[in-house]
């Protein structure tokens, strides 16, 4: 703006633009701003009307040509309901969006395994010689096992299967060999003494049989000889 020979101005300087005109110049150089960086044609909030007007969509607001329209953009007012529409928009997708995770579920090939029955076993009460703790020994018998296969063992809790009405008392001790179907053996529901010695498993591959053996942890001391406990244990 030429802003010489103004009342209240200094020689060879330019003179005090009012409030109007400086609002003028400055919205003149944001419709040039503007002009530069939108395409109005691309823009969503963009709106003409049925009276020749043009409305912004984001802000409710009139305008009276397209220079004053994106003038409007560059202003506080439509800058701070971009950012507030981009953060509603961010929070919308993030709750629309599940979990990040695999597309489809893995799926496990049906190896179309043939059962041909239960092994044979047999089930032996047995009891340590020094502590005196009760324990079982099972031995099931594989024949007809495939090849490269050693069988397989876990304890099931009771709430676990559906056979039966739980029972908190009782536990399961499963043992799986392809291609025999998978048997359970419904034994107390005690801790097992996992130490060195007390459980163990074996798979004889020239007899073709597995045996395993557990013992349950006694509450009680462990009795070294007739009448006398453990030292450091107090006697019964």
């Amino acid at each position: 703006m030429d802003f010489q020979n103004r009342v209240g101005s200094k020689s060879r300087s330019g003179g005090v633009a009012s409030w109007s005109e400086s609002n003028v110049d400055r919205r003149e150089r944001l419709r040039k701003l503007a002009l530069e960086t939108i395409d109005i044609s691309k823009d969503p909030y963009f709106m003409k009307n049925h009276l020749g007007s043009y409305e912004c969509k984001l802000c409710l607001t009139l305008h009276t040509s397209e220079g004053s329209y994106l003038a409007h953009t560059q202003g506080k007012k439509h800058q701070t309901n971009l950012a507030r529409r981009a953060s509603k928009e961010a929070r919308d997708s993030a709750i629309a969006q599940p979990a990040i995770g695999p597309a489809k579920p893995l799926v496990v090939p049906n190896r179309n395994i043939i059962k041909i029955g239960r092994p044979g076993y047999r089930v032996t009460k047995v009891r340590d010689p020094v502590t005196r703790q009760l324990g079982l020994l099972f031995q099931v018998q594989y024949p007809q096992i495939a090849t490269g296969v050693i069988p397989r063992h876990r304890f099931m809790a009771a709430y676990e299967q559906k056979v039966e009405a739980p029972n908190k008392a009782y536990q399961y001790l499963l043992i799986a060999a392809e291609p025999y179907e998978t048997i359970a053996f419904k034994v107390q529901s005690k801790e097992i003494d996992r130490a060195p010695g007390k459980f163990w498993t074996h798979w004889d591959h020239d007899a073709k049989q597995f045996s395993l053996q557990c013992f349950y942890k006694s509450e009680k001391a462990p009795v070294l000889f007739e009448g006398m406990a453990a030292p450091g244990t107090a006697p019964p």
